[in-house]
């Protein structure tokens, strides 16, 4: 849900990076565990912190079904509510509604729910219009990146009255007395409102410092001024080093397995076209994985 990686490859593509980078955000070990299982609890961390809301038969719709969408969705099913999603990648829809969830546009949805989530990373999903359409009570919030998400500076205008109701909430009236409850004025909820557990920062701190070592240490011309996926085997000792809090044990392969396999028995263990679980752009790195993201960021 974060559209930085992009930027670097755009960057990239015109020449004016001037170093190397490693896209991070993009590796398995940060988009699985941050993005995907820590937003999972921090939607429903964030809004209960904010609004004591009750989330059973509420109507939510979550824009966007990435990892961060799907951590979300998962969160708030779970605790009875009834979601639906908005979506522009037809894989991602169809991955939702063979999850369980209605796929919908959201200004055809917008005057029934209870609570609206932005999780794409883009700009102006939820706008002023669709904003002015809510029912009174709506809760809306960002999940996605920055604060680009939702349209606040359409609300600052004279004929709406904004009213501060505890730290980082606050209602926006309208003249006929409706009130949409706006969750850090349209920044990160869970940045803003809830606490990130200090073992998904483990993960996401070590994957980012293991990449700073890797460029530091690495030989002269193994990296040019392009951006680069961090390699595999790191992202599988990222979660080997974290395996003993759960006291996991991992079974090793025979010889025969591996050579069965056409595996070093040490890893890596995926290829790199493997997705863990989900769709996922994470395991293609490298040149392929640049090009595969030039061409998907001219497309968009």
């Amino acid at each position: 849900a974060n559209n930085q990686p992009c930027w670097l490859y755009q960057l990239s593509k015109a020449g004016k990076l001037c170093v190397p980078a490693m896209n991070v955000n993009d590796s398995v070990t940060k988009q699985k565990f941050d993005n995907l299982y820590c937003c999972r609890e921090s939607i429903l961390d964030g809004l209960k912190r904010t609004t004591d809301v009750m989330f059973g038969g509420k109507q939510v719709v979550v824009c966007g079904y990435g990892e961060v969408g799907k951590g979300c969705c998962s969160a708030l099913k779970a605790l009875g509510a009834i979601v639906c999603v908005t979506e522009i990648d037809p894989i991602c829809a169809l991955q939702a509604c063979m999850d369980g969830f209605k796929v919908v546009k959201l200004n055809e949805v917008v005057r029934q729910m209870d609570m609206v989530i932005t999780c794409t990373g883009n700009k102006n999903v939820v706008t002023r219009e669709h904003l002015d359409r809510m029912k009174n009570g709506c809760i809306v919030c960002n999940m996605g990146h920055s604060n680009t998400e939702i349209d606040v500076a359409s609300l600052r205008t004279p004929e709406l009255t904004w009213e501060r109701v505890r730290s980082q909430v606050d209602h926006v009236i309208w003249p006929d007395g409706k009130r949409v409850i706006l969750l850090a004025e349209g920044r990160l909820l869970n940045l803003s409102c809830s606490t990130v557990p200090s073992f998904v920062l483990s993960i996401t701190a070590t994957t980012q410092a293991l990449a700073l070592i890797e460029l530091y240490n690495a030989p002269e011309g193994r990296y040019k001024q392009d951006v680069y996926l961090l390699p595999k085997k790191m992202d599988e000792y990222v979660a080997s080093l974290h395996l003993p809090n759960f006291d996991a044990h991992l079974t090793e392969l025979s010889d025969e397995q591996a050579k069965y396999m056409g595996l070093n028995k040490n890893g890596p263990f995926k290829p790199n076209y493997y997705r863990y679980d989900r769709c996922s752009k994470t395991t293609h790195h490298d040149f392929d994985y640049v090009q595969y993201t030039h061409f998907y960021c001219n497309v968009v």
